[in-house]
């Protein structure tokens, strides 16, 4: 795997190497030992799948609070997706900082989001599926979540294209964020 530093410190941009021959290719998705060169030593307990029907879904921007915070490695299975992080680790110096990655199937990517960062995506393609493993399981009391329109962040959203953006009332509702 090559792990590629971004500017936020702690999270990784993943491409796996692939092993190809005439039948197609093999490539790691994650080994421990790897992760841990990095210094990225999260054992995953919790893998989830995200179905989105149409182009233009957004999902997020969500958390848990510690001691459940999460750390992810996300990728797309299938479709396409603009995965957006922020920093909400206060003592950090790109402490409200975003950073947005397209996976795709076709690129294979992944994104390591460590933990005390916000997380969500907006899909760029009809039948986008993610899969994404996390280091804490879900607990429903210790989830949050910032707006992703928060004028706190900018995050830089892509345009639709004339698609309708799908986001459910609850993360829309966040309130402004407040350090």
């Amino acid at each position: 795997m090559i792990f590629i530093k971004t500017k936020l410190p702690g999270a990784f941009v993943i491409e796996p190497e692939r092993f190809e021959d005439e039948r197609g290719f093999l490539a790691r998705a994650w080994t421990a030992r790897e992760f841990a060169a990095q210094g990225l030593a999260a054992p995953f307990v919790e893998c989830n799948i995200s179905y989105n029907r149409r182009k233009g879904t957004l999902r997020g921007m969500h958390f848990q609070h510690a001691p459940h915070a999460q750390a992810k490695l996300v990728r797309c299975t299938r479709g396409a997706l603009y995965d957006v992080i922020i920093d909400l680790r206060p003592d950090a110096p790109t402490f409200k900082q975003w950073l947005g990655v397209e996976l795709t199937e076709e690129n294979q990517l992944m994104l390591y989001v460590p933990e005390g960062f916000a997380h969500g995506f907006q899909t760029l393609a009809d039948e986008t599926e993610l899969y994404y493993q996390m280091s804490a399981p879900y607990v429903p009391a210790a989830s949050g979540g910032v707006r992703w329109d928060d004028p706190a962040f900018q995050i830089e959203w892509p345009a639709n294209d004339g698609h309708e953006r799908i986001i459910i009332a609850r993360d829309c509702e966040y309130p402004n964020y407040a350090e």
